[in-house]
């Protein structure tokens, strides 16, 4: 089964970088198979963008459970 057009990588990625300002660096998203979990990795320099990335990607993939692992510098 693969992902749908909502919960592709890309698609997670550009709702990540417009709400959070492109301020995620080295960002990469990983979309588990049929869209169940997604996990966000990359750097931010707040707490703050970090927690728009995790909304957005919530956003983006409202069924699936959003691990955020992005770490704050």
């Amino acid at each position: 089964m693969s992902t749908s057009v909502a919960t592709s990588p890309e698609a997670v990625a550009e709702r990540v970088a417009h709400r959070t300002g492109r301020r995620v660096r080295n960002l990469a998203v990983e979309v588990k198979p049929g869209g169940s979990s997604v996990i966000l990795r990359g750097k931010s320099g707040s707490y703050h963008v970090k927690q728009l990335a995790q909304q957005a990607a919530l956003e983006a993939a409202p069924e699936a459970l959003v691990e955020n692992a992005i770490v704050v510098e």
